[in-house]
């Protein structure tokens, strides 16, 4: 089990902490508003009113016990790289840090920032692209030059087998896994719309309507998916 530090309680913070807290984690969130700490403290491992640009805040609270921290107080450019240096003082392995900009992330990379994320940057540009193109349900960035892609089968797909399409050979990528509707009848004659989850399909298995096929491959043949 992993334990996590989250230091700032803003919408992401608070987000961040919450979920890692669903998925079993031990939680530690550090934040110098009583109310944000207080909401969150029935949800967490433990929960602590402090400012944690004071390193001696940090050690009474134990992070120096924990492995991964993150830093979520990327609209304090200040306070993010003071902490981020107590943390990486306090011999922490991995410092995950929230930046605004460019300038921020190379401020806190040079005082031992380990990743960068910029929520409000990558939530602005996953809308855009899904605005520009509809037929695109998830688009995670893996590498530099390697991406997931779940999309819409396109219609040239439907009815052929893996085998017959060879994506990997025409378009350069991998079909992972294939998400395909399902439609039950209840007990009460209600009809429910489920999802049933192809993991790693053979090369016998064909492609229907309604299909969402998870491609990995570079961002220039995942967009040669896209413009079918």
């Amino acid at each position: 089990m992993k334990d996590i530090v989250v230091i700032g309680l803003g919408a992401f913070g608070f987000t961040v902490a919450k979920e890692l807290s669903s998925k079993k984690m031990n939680v530690l969130v550090i934040d110098k508003d009583e109310e944000k700490v207080e909401n969150i403290s029935d949800s967490v491992m433990q929960a602590i009113i402090g400012d944690a640009t004071d390193i001696e805040v940090l050690k009474n609270a134990g992070v120096q016990n924990f492995e991964t921290a993150i830093v979520s107080v990327g609209d304090d450019i200040p306070s993010s790289i003071i902490i981020t240096l107590n943390l990486k003082e306090l011999g922490l392995k991995q410092v995950i840090a929230k930046a605004m900009n460019d300038m921020q992330a190379r401020a806190l990379r040079r005082v031992g920032a380990d990743k960068i994320v910029f929520p409000e940057r990558d939530s602005a540009l996953k809308l855009a692209e899904s605005i520009a193109n509809p037929s695109i349900f998830e688009h995670i960035e893996l590498s530099p030059d390697y991406g997931l892609m779940e999309v819409k089968a396109p219609r040239r797909f439907l009815e052929k087998t893996l085998s017959e399409l060879d994506v990997r050979k025409e378009y350069g990528v991998n079909v992972i896994a294939i998400k395909r509707p399902n439609v039950e009848i209840s007990e009460e004659g209600k009809t429910i719309m489920k999802e049933n989850v192809i993991i790693a399909p053979s090369g016998n298995e064909k492609i229907k309507e309604g299909d969402i096929i998870v491609v990995v491959g570079r961002y220039e043949d995942l967009d040669k998916i896209n413009r079918l």
